[in-house]
Formats: structure tokens, C-alpha cells, sequence
């Protein structure tokens, strides 16, 4: 428990923040293909599809998980507040309180990740769909 106690906030900070780190590098990536992008490099609509669509499963998994992710930071941090809370026979309202705001923080921070994610990932999703009637339109 001491070890869970010590290290949970780091274990879920650094997992929320490699999601983040991925996101970032992935919507970066997609910019960059789409702006670039050129249909006449593409004959196939099949090809065209996989290609355009290509990373959004990983935008839509983290988008889907961050919040899973901070929940169970929460989860395990009011476990740590109520185990304190048993081994030392008190019941310290403040301590309480305590540490069940921080707690709380990790479900924010999965927040933090989800929802611009998801706001990017809709955004894809739409830039492939004006790419797909584009490329029906052209052949």
C-alpha cells in the first residue's frame, strides 16, 4: 500500500501525459498528410480510405480510455484515504477531505485528455468525410 501510496499519482500522470504526447503527435501528423494530400495519388477509393483514416483508431481509443485511466487514480487514491483512515482510528474530517480532493485530481486530468481529443478526433472524422465525397466527385 505504501508503495501505491507514494507512486500512484506519478503512475497515472505519466500514463495520461504519453496519451497526450500521442494525441499531440498523431493530430500533428494527420495536419500535416491532409495539407499535403493530393488526390490524383490515389486510384483506388479503398487506398484513399485507408489512407486518410490512418491513426484516427488510436485518437478514438485514447479519447475513449484517458477518463478510464483517471478513474482509476481516483479509485486507488480514496482506497489510500480510507486505509489511512483504518490504521490510524481516527476520523479526521479535514484529512479526509483531503485526500479525497486529490483524489479527485487524477479523474480531471483524464478529463483534460479526453475531451480535446475527442474534439480533434470528430474534426478528423469530418476532414475524411469532405475527402471521401471529394474524391467520389473527381473520378
Amino acid at each position: 500500500m505504501e508503495f501505491l501510496k507514494e507512486y500512484i499519482d506519478i503512475i497515472i500522470f505519466t500514463i495520461l501525459g504519453f496519451m497526450s504526447f500521442i494525441v499531440i503527435w498523431l493530430s500533428v501528423e494527420r495536419l500535416i498528410f491532409y495539407k499535403r494530400l493530393k488526390l490524383s495519388d490515389f486510384k483506388d477509393l479503398n487506398d484513399f480510405e485507408e489512407a486518410i483514416t490512418k491513426n484516427l483508431t488510436t485518437l478514438y481509443i485514447i479519447y475513449s480510455n484517458a477518463p478510464y485511466i483517471g478513474l482509476l487514480g481516483t479509485v486507488v487514491g480514496i482506497m489510500i484515504t480510507f486505509y489511512d483512515m483504518g490504521i490510524s482510528g481516527e476520523m479526521n474530517v479535514k484529512d479526509i477531505m483531503v485526500g479525497l480532493s486529490l483524489a479527485l485530481k487524477a479523474t480531471a486530468l483524464g478529463l483534460v485528455v479526453a475531451i480535446p481529443t475527442l474534439i480533434i478526433y470528430n474534426a478528423f472524422l469530418r476532414k475524411v468525410d469532405i475527402l471521401i465525397n471529394r474524391f467520389k466527385a473527381r473520378v
